[in-house]
């Protein structure tokens, strides 16, 4: 039998929904992603892209920037998109690098946009 509990998730706009969930519940977790090979000489772009592909393939939001590819979902989807993402190049037989950082917050949705709008509110007064 699967245990029920009450959860509350804040979405990007800070409005709280409530709402059943059992075990296994949605756990919001923002990504930030950094998947490349090594041997494969100076340029990197044609490899990193062939991850970012996959990244993006997923259907969970994400945004790519100079270093990293942020990535926001539940918990388990976004490991599982790392997983994917990383044996894209690994699969082929390249020595590959993974640097990754979690933000694990229950509760909350909307993450990977609303951080950087807190800072610009709180930058603006």
């Amino acid at each position: 039998m699967t245990e029920a509990t009450t959860a509350t998730t804040t979405s990007a706009d800070g409005t709280e929904k409530d709402g059943a969930r059992g075990k296994g519940s949605y756990i919001n977790t923002v990504a930030a992603l950094s998947i490349a090979p090594s041997g494969v000489g100076d340029e990197l772009s044609q490899y990193v892209a062939q991850a970012v592909d996959v990244i993006r393939d997923s259907g969970l939001p994400n945004e790519t920037n100079a270093m990293f590819t942020n990535i926001e979902g539940d918990l388990d989807d976004v490991l599982k998109v790392v997983r994917d993402a990383t044996l894209k190049l690994a699969g082929q037989g390249y020595r590959t690098g993974v640097v990754l950082k979690l933000d694990i917050r229950p509760g909350f949705e909307g993450q990977i946009h609303r951080k950087a709008e807190l800072v610009d509110e709180i930058l603006r007064k």
